[in-house]
């Protein structure tokens, strides 16, 4: 093994290249004071007390709210889709997964252009509604047109999750449970529900981290007027200029992903 150790040294580079010199200046720009120099640099806390302002309370709120919503329905819309496909033969399994993967294939910028056109006051469904007596209405810049968004692209990290820990799943469980009495429901509740735990965590704790960390998809179906973590991220390095604020609030967001990480880690460890 000691022959192939050299064979990783240029991933420890492009490692440290590409995440940890990244984040060691996000974290010296989080805590220091804008317009320094290298030798003489300003050490502050200011940017992370600036986040407790009742305004961008408001942004995290915002978006954790969201996020829980945009979380919930995948989970309910994706658990029922991943134990379909997790009953099929393993062919049309694969068929089926390739189904669900094929829309991330698709950038997501033009997968929320599309979602603009059709949920514009002229748009496809605004036209079907009208055709049914139900229109027009106005989708567009509204929590659900966000929802929506943020569901459609999102739902596969739900699905795929949920389904590698169903095909895993030993079914002579459910077959044993079935022999001793259990009835569908209960057989649901103490084996698949069980088995599946795994996959449904990681599925939530994905959905949710990219919820409230996106800005494209708010930025474009809120018609600006939603700023989540993401968009509030990018206004302070792109628009407002303030790097050290948008280090800060990115330097958070980072550990509340870690926090969160830790958290599922020992639920999923419980539960096994």
């Amino acid at each position: 093994m000691k022959h192939f150790r050299k064979l990783t040294y240029p991933y420890i580079l492009w490692s440290a290249l590409m995440i940890a010199v990244p984040l060691i200046l996000i974290a010296l720009y989080a805590f220091t004071t804008s317009g320094n120099e290298v030798k003489t640099l300003n050490f502050t806390l200011d940017n992370f007390a600036k986040i407790i302002e009742p305004t961008y309370l408001n942004v995290f709120w915002k978006s954790v709210k969201m996020g829980v919503v945009t979380t919930v329905i995948c989970l309910v819309v994706g658990y029922p889709l991943a134990y379909i496909i997790a009953r099929c033969r393993e062919e049309v399994q694969g068929l089926l997964i390739l189904g669900v993967t094929i829309p991330t294939w698709i950038n997501m910028l033009l997968r929320t252009y599309a979602w603009m056109n059709l949920l514009a006051d002229h748009g496809i469904v605004n036209n079907i509604l009208g055709k049914l007596g139900l229109g027009p209405l106005s989708l567009m810049y509204t929590d659900f047109s966000v929802i929506l968004g943020m569901v459609c692209n999102f739902l596969p990290f739900m699905i795929i999750p949920i389904h590698t820990s169903l095909s895993k799943m030993d079914h002579s469980l459910i077959e044993a449970a079935y022999d001793l009495g259990a009835n569908p429901v209960q057989t649901f509740q103490k084996i698949i529900l069980k088995m599946s735990m795994p996959g449904v965590l990681n599925g939530c704790l994905m959905v949710f981290l990219m919820s409230i960390s996106t800005f494209v998809i708010p930025k474009l179906l809120g018609g600006g007027q939603y700023v989540l973590i993401g968009n509030l991220i990018e206004s302070q390095f792109i628009s407002v200029g303030d790097w050290n604020f948008g280090s800060a609030i990115s330097l958070l967001l980072a550990a509340v992903i870690l926090i969160f990480m830790k958290v599922m880690k020992k639920i999923d460890t419980k539960e096994n």
